[in-house]
Formats: C-alpha cells, sequence, structure tokens
C-alpha cells in the first residue's frame, strides 16, 4: 500500500487526526497534517499490516520491528520498534533507539494509523 494510492477524501481524514508523542523530551500531542506535510511518511508492512507512522520513509532502512502485538478484536496494534537511524554508537541503542506505537484501524479502510509513538528503553526478553 502506498500512501499516494490513497483518495484523497482519505488523506483529509488521515490529516484531522492527532497522535500523542514523547521523543526526546518533546512531547504532546502532534497532528498529522503536519507529519504529511513536512516528513513524507509511507506505509510499512508490519507482518502483513499496513501501517502508517509518523516517521519519514527514508528511514524505514534503520526500523526493526521487535514485537507486533495485534489487539484481540483486530482493531489495533502495539508495535516495538528499533530505529538505529542517526545513531553513532551501537552502545546507544538500548537507551536512543527504542520506540513503542499504537496504531489504530483506519475506520472503513485496511491500514493502521499511529495514535501513540513514544520512546521506550529497550527491553530484553531473557
Amino acid at each position: 500500500m502506498k500512501l499516494s494510492d490513497l483518495p484523497d477524501a482519505v488523506v483529509d481524514r488521515i490529516k484531522s487526526r492527532r497522535y500523542d508523542q514523547i521523543i526526546e523530551k518533546h512531547e504532546g500531542p502532534e497532528n498529522w497534517a503536519a507529519v504529511l506535510e513536512w516528513d513524507d511518511p509511507e506505509f510499512m508492512s508490519v507482518l502483513g499490516y499496513d501501517v502508517l507512522l509518523p516517521v519519514a520513509r527514508d528511514r524505514h532502512a534503520n526500523i526493526q520491528i521487535l514485537r507486533c502485538i495485534p489487539s484481540a478484536d483486530g482493531r489495533a496494534l502495539t508495535l516495538f520498534l528499533k530505529d538505529t537511524g542517526g545513531m553513532g554508537n551501537s552502545r546507544d541503542e538500548l537507551f536512543y533507539a527504542g520506540r513503542v506505537a499504537v496504531c489504530d484501524k483506519f475506520d472503513g479502510e485496511q491500514f493502521y494509523l499511529a495514535t501513540l509513538y513514544h520512546e521506550w528503553f529497550i527491553i530484553e526478553d531473557k
């Protein structure tokens, strides 16, 4: 799925949505209109789900999906990610590369849109 293939009416509905974000001590509700205008996002395929995260498409190569947990009813996904884009030192990944996202299935569509995107300290399963 590509963002450019969506009808304008669907893109306008995405633009009207907000999401919660805490990254590098910057927090608050953010709006998807700004992401679409400035960040050049694109859908990612995560275990067969099309997901739109507030991340520029050129960073996708640096993102590793650590876990994807679908809700029982299929209306939401919880993602644990590692984004190593801009990491100068692999020792910093544990503290700075972790992200958690909650994505809701977009009404009437087959994709999921992030409603929460936060930093997360990577916790290893042992």
